[in-house]
């Protein structure tokens, strides 16, 4: 049983024959008969009896337009609140990883649309919660990448919770570090020059899978490692104690400082570098919203993808 069917009931009650209703409709008859039957059948009663002279509600048809208008009304109600015109505030949510290009993104979105008809929250979580957020629905769009190493396993778990990766760019590994920090001028940087500094990483609670892990080149082995809860604290411990961070290279200054400088990794035979396929995952089955789609426009226009529509 669907909305559109009940509104079809109560529309044939209202007109009295299936011709009126169907033109109101803008249904043909034939498919408006079709679908009055398959509910007839579904629920096994009769609702309406035929004649040459239209067609009258049967006293099961009777009790059932009963709840059917009730149950309408609430639908009609429920899209008065929160429908398009409707006076509760609309929410739109996204789940990430600790990127600025991310929190940059949702910043210009915001200043285009109105917080009186918005609620909008963003959320720098651990990589299974950016998961499980989307698959909850209580965020529309997570964001975070796939390389080699970890695909197999965040590929299977979005899977199994119904999600899509959709792929927004493609980047080598960088070494993330304040401008002050030893290695800052390299124009690259080999693993064996970082060995004495500590590696710095978002910390990804009890599971502790390297494969949760933000940082490409998870798999090495760093023999000195911090981890950190939020962007805030990852940056004071570069500047701290000459940490660095492996990463995207995307960063944005305006709100991360222009302290900071992403210097190309080189990788070698004994360490091997990977690339980041930075996306977004959805709920499969569920078209973005329009606020959805102006959240994707801004990541594409942040991070230069030319839109596939343009």
């Amino acid at each position: 049983m669907t909305l559109q069917q009940i509104h079809y009931v109560i529309t044939i009650s209202e007109q009295g024959s299936f011709n009126k209703a169907s033109e109101v409709l803008y249904i043909s008859q034939p498919s408006l008969t079709e679908s009055v039957r398959e509910l007839e059948k579904e629920l096994g009663i009769v609702i309406f009896h035929r004649s040459g002279r239209g067609v009258t509600l049967t006293s099961d048809g009777m009790e059932f337009i009963t709840y059917a208008r009730e149950m309408y009304h609430q639908y009609e109600t429920i899209m008065d609140r929160y429908g398009e015109n409707g006076t509760v505030k609309k929410k739109f949510a996204v789940s990430t990883q600790h990127y600025s290009f991310a929190v940059k993104s949702f910043v210009e979105l915001v200043k285009k649309l109105s917080t009186d008809e918005y609620e909008f929250a963003l959320r720098e979580v651990r990589t299974q919660k950016v998961i499980d957020d989307v698959s909850n629905l209580k965020s529309e769009i997570g964001i975070l990448y796939l390389s080699e190493f970890n695909s197999p396993l965040l590929t299977k778990l979005m899977r199994t919770n119904k999600l899509e990766f959709h792929e927004l760019i493609t980047c080598d590994a960088y070494v993330y570090l304040w401008k002050g920090h030893p290695l800052a001028k390299n124009e690259k940087i080999r693993f064996e020059e970082l060995i004495e500094y500590p590696s710095l990483s978002f910390e990804q609670g009890g599971n502790g899978s390297m494969y949760f892990d933000e940082e490409i080149l998870s798999s090495n082995h760093y023999p000195r490692t911090i981890k950190a809860t939020d962007r805030a604290t990852m940056l004071n411990l570069m500047v701290g104690l000459n940490g660095y961070t492996l990463c995207s290279g995307i960063i944005c200054e305006e709100l991360n400082g222009s302290d900071y400088t992403a210097v190309p990794y080189e990788p070698d035979s004994e360490h091997p570098g990977s690339k980041m396929r930075i996306g977004y995952i959805t709920k499969k089955n569920i078209h973005l919203s329009r606020v959805g789609k102006l959240y994707i426009e801004e990541l594409k226009k942040y991070l230069g993808v030319q839109d596939e529509n343009h």
